[in-house]
């Protein structure tokens, strides 16, 4: 499917030999009283865990030899693969120990990337928003296991039973039943937050609690129930909880901010083997699940508090029983593939990920089509973790440098060619799509009616009004809230072509139209076979 766009799914086959391997999940029960409980530091404290036990042994130095090595790495990969701009960060022992750009913040200019140069996140900001939402639980605004409804009113899925019941747990865990990517589409034809979240009303649901399906709009709507519950809007509950007290002077959940930056990451689309700043990708309408901007200082502090359990230079941020949830496995996201081989898992806004070392890792990685592609891995065990931000569409550059770094602080070396693993895992993202691609339009097509016929206002319950509309002796497609327009080109008898656009059509994607009757079904847009819209 189309939508099957997440790097958690994608990467997950591969990644469970490295750095971004994942655990089991728990059921939904524990996932709701761990909200409110978490871990019992008291009455573990005392005791021995062998859950904490590595298989193998971080020798001293081997950490400060893994950060030495990254201007290589990072140098490397930037020259093999045309990249304009990437910056990196470690943290260990509480501190930013490494911090620094590479390249450019647009291609064709002169404009380093620094250490405070400002990308944009994509999905990392699932992680970030999830310690958001910690701290509100630690403040008792909301659990884990608190039903969305109760805090969102007008929220609803197809099944009222599912309704009353998804908590935000759930909703942050993928295990809602959604469909992947849910809503998506329709953020690309213009669709503002509330009006994507009104129509996941709309979507055929998968079994509650059982199903692991990736969706920005239903863990977005979980993140806006809690800033419902806490009296204010999502971006300054973020500024409130983390980015301040953190001084993340940088960091910001509206895109807005992100545009006002001066030192600021323009995002390059990859077309034809090229990087083209020709795209803007404007994330609000799921700014908890993809729109956080961020620089890696910034992203530094951050991890910082990560790996010390919710503290920051002394105070604490978030409880650890409040976090602890949240970096726990409470969903399997990729079951194994055989009897030897590790699932992977997914915490609250985290993957959580057991590495070939025996150590926990905590990760997650963001891309945007349009010209993002982020990573960071954490090794609570090691206190180490790393960050890479990029201003180019995901060919897996951040991923194959953390797991690169996780190799070399673990093991002290690098024991796989992550880069061919990776850049074959995320190559079938910049497919294009349709039946009609790379296929030669017929020499003698069948006629079309009269072009007028088609002309007309065709409905549709979930993607709203397709309207047809003919001048010149030619055809217009207008579709979304916005009236995004789109040249009809004909094919053959009835059917037609246009060229989707978004976030979700990679360069040369086609589309057909397809003319019957009062009817018209766009071929993009048949996901869940609704792509028929009625005149």
């Amino acid at each position: 499917m189309r939508r099957q766009r997440n790097l958690t799914i994608l990467l997950s086959a591969l990644a469970l030999g490295g750095s971004l391997v994942t655990g089991c999940g728990s059921d939904a029960d524990d996932a709701g009283s761990a909200s409110t409980s978490g871990a019992n530091p008291t009455s573990e404290s005392s005791q021995p865990n062998p859950g904490t036990v590595a298989g193998v042994d971080i020798p001293d130095g081997q950490i400060d030899d893994a950060v030495g090595r990254l201007d290589d790495l990072a140098n490397e990969l930037m020259e093999s693969s045309g990249l304009p701009g990437m910056a990196v960060a470690v943290v260990h022992g509480g501190q930013t120990v490494y911090a620094k750009g590479f390249g450019v913040r647009e291609a064709g200019t002169d404009q380093k990337v620094d250490a405070d140069t400002v990308f944009q996140l994509a999905s990392m900001s699932k992680s970030v928003g999830s310690t958001v939402v910690a701290h509100q639980v630690d403040a008792g605004v909301v659990g884990w296991d608190t039903p969305v409804v109760s805090k969102s009113p007008g929220f609803a899925l197809a099944d009222p039973w599912v309704t009353e019941h998804v908590t935000v747990g759930d909703l942050y865990s993928h295990r809602s039943g959604l469909p992947d990517h849910a809503g998506d589409l329709l953020e690309d034809l213009g669709y503002n937050q509330q009006q994507v979240l009104d129509k996941l009303r709309l979507e055929p649901l998968n079994p509650f609690r059982i199903t692991y399906e990736y969706t920005n709009f239903g863990l977005t709507a979980a993140a806006e129930a809690v800033a419902a519950a806490s009296g204010t809007d999502w971006a300054t509950l973020s500024e409130q909880t983390i980015y301040q007290p953190l001084g993340m002077s940088s960091t910001s959940s509206r895109f807005a901010d992100y545009q006002a930056r001066s030192d600021r990451a323009v995002a390059h689309q990859l077309v034809d083997g090229k990087y083209v700043a020709d795209a803007v990708r404007d994330p609000d309408a799921q700014s908890p699940a993809g729109g956080v901007s961020s620089s890696v200082n910034d992203m530094g502090k951050w991890l910082a508090m990560l790996l010390a359990d919710g503290t920051f230079e002394g105070k604490e941020i978030v409880s650890p029983e409040a976090l602890l949830p949240a970096v726990s496995p409470q969903m399997v996201s990729s079951p194994p593939r055989s009897m030897d081989s590790r699932p992977g898992s997914y915490g609250y806004g985290f993957n959580v990920s057991t590495t070939p070392a025996g150590r926990v890792s905590l990760s997650h990685s963001g891309g945007f089509q349009l010209g993002v592609a982020t990573n960071f891995v954490a090794i609570p065990s090691a206190d180490v973790a790393i960050v890479a931000l990029t201003n180019g569409s995901p060919i897996g550059i951040p991923e194959s440098l953390t797991a690169e770094f996780a190799d070399l602080v673990q093991f002290g070396e690098i024991r796989e060619d992550w880069r061919s693993l990776y850049r074959q895992a995320i190559a079938p993202m910049d497919e294009p799509e349709g039946s009609l691609v790379g296929q030669t339009a017929p020499a003698n097509p069948a006629p079309p009616q009269p072009l007028p016929t088609y002309a007309g206002t065709y409905g549709n319950p979930y993607w709203g009004p397709a309207v047809v509309t003919e001048s010149n002796g030619a055809l217009t497609l207008q579709l979304g809230p916005a009236g995004q327009t789109f040249p009809l080109t004909h094919w053959d008898g009835d059917t037609f072509t246009f060229t989707p656009r978004g976030e979700n059509a990679p360069p040369g994607t086609i589309s057909k139209a397809t003319f019957a009757g009062n009817n018209v079904t766009l071929e993009f847009y048949d996901t869940e076979g609704r792509g028929t819209f009625v005149r």
